[in-house]
């Protein structure tokens, strides 16, 4: 398929879907689902419009941070293949993620009991039935729109934060149309079967993941890997990060968003809100400054960088948990991944294959300790290892594998199949000249 035509294809899907969206209507009323006007509650509707505007500065944000660490001739294309996420996941969110991780469970029977790997894609088509009345099981006093619109961030990211591993090298539309695919087949399945009342991995399998560790991280992490599998190494993996300052301004964006995606996760204006917000900011200072020492105890300079990266393992590590554990446990969690991950990032396996900004090793490596972690310190009766929770954390563990499995063979398998589409990577000659220049005609 020549260029051209692919954007002509691309052109075509979203000229279809602006003028399809004109004309939908979904025959199917859901409207047991929803509860009344009357139980909105104005402070939870304050605190997640709050957090979803919170949650949506992480994806430029993010784009500073990835932006900052690459090449010169390659941070305009870094920062767009973040940036481009907002438009493309909101957009097919809208169409059919949010029906796909929301929706009604379609899954099977596990002893009389029906339990989902994916949601109805016609309940919630086009936002459908996604309205101003709260729905009863999924948010019961905020408008169902809103909720809607807060799960939305999470999708945006998600994909974004895979293309830090293999910056420098992926062809644009190629990449475009990798992270439709990874939407649709591996994020929503995957939001759905944790987040979804009736999910496999939350009801049956009793995942604790308050805010995304599994879902957004640990996924995120794994396709990285694989895409860095699939895509090989550069032709020049050594470089020096262009714009410190850009990083420090990129974690400084994805700290202050954290506490939306994190305390906004309660859906609601309450004590376990505040907590998690205590919890997600103790959690990336200690892991910022276990980074720092650390690095500095193995011989190398206490850098802004380092810092930076630091900051952003802790604040992976106590998504799952952070309104699941207390503030002095949050210590731990930011201090142990912190080293896990450091000694991860510099682990000569994980450099040989080069993972361009080292995702796997602070978002997949941060996830799975989270996702552990949670596993063991988890407060409440029976809600973890230490209180007695001993099938819980079994049952972690197990979810731990099947997750990595599917995100990571998952992700092999949806990279091959655009592949033999698109050509997934840019030229030799395109590669030197910079992607800056060659995918988007522009200059840093």
């Amino acid at each position: 398929m020549k260029v051209k035509k692919r954007w002509l294809v691309s052109f075509v899907i979203i000229a279809i879907i602006s003028i399809v969206s004109l004309f939908w209507e979904n025959k199917n009323q859901l409207q047991s689902q929803f509860s009344s006007v009357e139980a909105i509650n104005f402070a939870d509707v304050a605190w997640l419009l709050t957090s979803s505007s919170f949650v949506l500065l992480m994806t430029p944000g993010l784009s500073f941070f990835y932006g900052g660490m690459v090449g010169k001739k390659n941070v305009i294309s870094t920062m767009l293949q973040s940036f481009i996420s907002l438009g493309v996941v909101s957009i097919l969110w809208v169409v059919v993620g949010f029906s796909l991780s929301f929706g009604e469970s379609l899954g099977f029977e596990i002893g009389g009991k029906h339990y989902g790997i994916i949601g109805n894609p016609f309940d919630f088509m086009f936002f459908d039935n996604v309205g101003t009345i709260p729905h009863k099981q999924l948010a019961g006093t905020i408008p169902f729109v809103l909720f809607a619109l807060f799960q939305m961030k999470f999708a945006v990211i998600t994909p974004a934060i895979i293309t830090g591993s293999f910056a420098e090298r992926v062809r644009f539309i190629g990449y475009l149309f990798f992270i439709c695919l990874f939407t649709l087949f591996i994020y929503t399945p995957l939001c759905h079967m944790v987040w979804h009342p009736n999910g496999l991995l939350g009801a049956y399998f009793g995942v604790k993941d308050f805010a995304g560790g599994t879902v957004v991280h640990m996924s995120a992490g794994f396709a990285a890997l694989a895409g860095v599998l699939v895509l090989g190494k550069r032709k020049n993996s050594e470089h020096i990060p262009t714009n410190i300052p850009f990083v420090l301004l990129g974690t400084g964006m994805l700290w202050f968003g954290w506490f939306g995606f994190n305390a906004g996760s309660t859906f609601a204006a309450n004590g376990t809100a505040a907590m998690a917000f205590a919890t997600t900011t103790v959690a990336s200072a200690s892991a910022m400054l276990t980074w720092v020492f650390f690095d500095r105890i193995n011989g190398r300079k206490a850098s802004a960088l380092g810092a930076c990266i630091g900051a952003v393992v802790g604040l992976v590590a106590i998504t799952p948990a952070a309104g699941f554990v207390s503030i002095p446990k949050s210590i731990f969690f930011g201090f142990i991944t912190a080293i896990v991950s450091n000694k991860m990032l510099y682990w000569n396996k994980l450099k040989q294959i080069d993972d361009t900004l080292d995702v796997f090793a602070c978002h997949g490596v941060g996830g799975i300790m989270g996702m552990i972690l949670t596993a063991i310190f988890a407060e409440g009766q029976n809600a973890s290892l230490l209180h007695g929770g001993w099938s819980v954390f079994g049952h972690h563990m197990m979810a731990l594998v099947l997750v990595a499995f599917f995100t990571f063979f998952g992700s092999i398998l949806l990279y091959k199949i655009v592949n033999w589409f698109i050509p997934l990577r840019v030229s030799e000659e395109s590669e030197q000249i910079g992607l800056d220049l060659t995918q988007h005609n522009e200059k840093f």
